[in-house]
């Protein structure tokens, strides 16, 4: 994929658009051990400071992890991580992911613009086009883990990911109350249509420690993201409580889990990764 100029890359194929996998990107999905595609029914529930927070996490415990931002029209992963340069490509033509860490890399459209205000501007084959070659056409090198960051709801884009990585598992994030949980049937019900495993449901924004009383408020509810997987038989990977500073931390690209190391968010993003970590890694 060429530099974006203006929301449209300058090659892209928009005709004759094949679900299927090519030879190119089995060799590269070969080379990655466990893919995760973040999703959710609906927007603001914290989709991408999820496949942030998780992403660090399990490369803080020595795994090489990518994250691939594939929400196209609201790529929030790089501003989230304060990676402002852009992509380049290596000697064999292939891109070269952002390195945020030693353990961790990313791949993001925001990182092809010339602008990171350009809108962009694609209908689906464009858009599957673009998802393919951020598989085929990067530079991942072996990873232990692939978090795919999605836009909300059932879309081009998490279908692209269920058709071309068909061993990825989802991992759906929801808030506690009803019409958030409404939505997460129904991503529940894509990834059965589509034949897509489902490795757990996160609760996010669950409960709020109030900084002034030590009172616990349940600003969306409570429990309703573990009653919904109890509910449909899916694992519940556990809660992520409500904290200011994952805001203030996602706004000027700050690590969350270096800052506030002890906060009840990063114990729990780590617990989340642990429970990943026991159910993917070779028992011992």
């Amino acid at each position: 994929m060429e530099i974006i100029h203006g929301g449209c890359p300058k090659s892209a194929d928009q005709k004759n658009v094949n679900p299927g996998q090519d030879s190119s990107v089995e060799g590269s999905l070969k080379k990655i051990k466990n893919k995760f595609i973040v999703m959710s029914g609906k927007g603001g529930v914290g989709k991408t400071s999820t496949s942030v927070n998780l992403s660090i996490a399990l490369s803080k415990k020595g795994f090489k992890v990518g994250i691939m931002d594939v929400d196209l029209h609201g790529p929030d992963v790089p501003r989230m991580l304060g990676l402002q340069e852009n992509v380049v490509l290596n000697e064999n033509g292939k891109m070269v992911p952002l390195n945020y860490s030693e353990n961790l890399k990313v791949v993001s459209v925001e990182s092809m613009t010339m602008s990171k205000d350009d809108a962009i501007i694609w209908r689906g084959p464009l858009k599957h086009s673009a998802i393919k070659q951020f598989i085929k056409d990067v530079d991942w090198g072996e990873l232990d883990y692939l978090i795919i960051d999605a836009p909300p709801g059932t879309g081009d884009e998490p279908l692209t990911v269920a058709q071309t990585i068909t061993d990825a598992m989802a991992i759906i994030v929801t808030t506690p109350q009803e019409v958030s949980l409404g939505d997460v049937r129904k991503s529940i019900n894509f990834c059965k249509k589509v034949q897509m495993d489902i490795f757990g449901l996160i609760e996010n924004m669950s409960g709020f420690n109030c900084p002034h009383c030590g009172k616990n408020i349940d600003l969306f509810g409570s429990g309703g993201g573990k009653k919904t997987a109890d509910l449909t038989g899916i694992g519940f990977l556990g809660k992520i409580p409500f904290d200011l500073n994952v805001v203030a931390c996602g706004d000027s690209g700050i690590c969350l889990q270096d800052k506030y190391a002890d906060s009840m968010v990063s114990k729990a993003f780590g617990e989340v990764a642990n429970k990943i970590l026991k159910e993917t890694q070779p028992k011992q």
